[in-house]
């Protein structure tokens, strides 16, 4: 089996496990939560209002206050939802599952033993063997 053969049956792999299932199952609730949805369409329009502001000529300093402070709330309220927390959750483990899987790979390709090299969760100092600071 080749390579690219080998790292589409780490691909299936990876879709099989139970990180990926949890972050597929939370983000799809989420696409279909309508009151979420709404929420970040109403966080977007905000954003856009706020990025126009901005760039008028003359900034009106109360209203972009009145436009932050409501896009704050917005974010806190979409942020604290149970459907959002879930997704974080659940992307934060499979973020994880990817980093140490990238891990293995560096230290491989580094001349470590595929068999025995350990994944660290750590920061070793060593840029070379690392996925990427979490």
């Amino acid at each position: 089996m080749d390579i690219m053969t080998m790292t589409r049956e780490l691909g299936k792999a990876i879709q099989a496990d139970e990180r990926y299932k949890a972050y597929m199952t939370a983000k799809e609730a989420n696409d279909n939560n309508t009151e979420l949805q709404k929420l970040i369409g109403d966080f977007n329009l905000i954003r856009m209002n706020i990025n126009q502001a901005m760039s008028a000529e003359n900034k009106d300093e109360e209203n972009l206050k009145k436009l932050d402070e409501e896009m704050r709330a917005l974010y806190a309220q979409i942020m604290g939802s149970e459907g959002m927390i879930a997704f974080n959750e659940a992307q934060n483990a499979l973020e994880q599952l990817i980093g140490d899987v990238q891990q293995i790979i560096t230290m491989c390709a580094n001349g470590e033993d595929p068999d025995t090299c350990q994944v660290s969760h750590g920061c070793s100092g060593s840029c070379s063997s690392c996925s990427g600071c979490h």
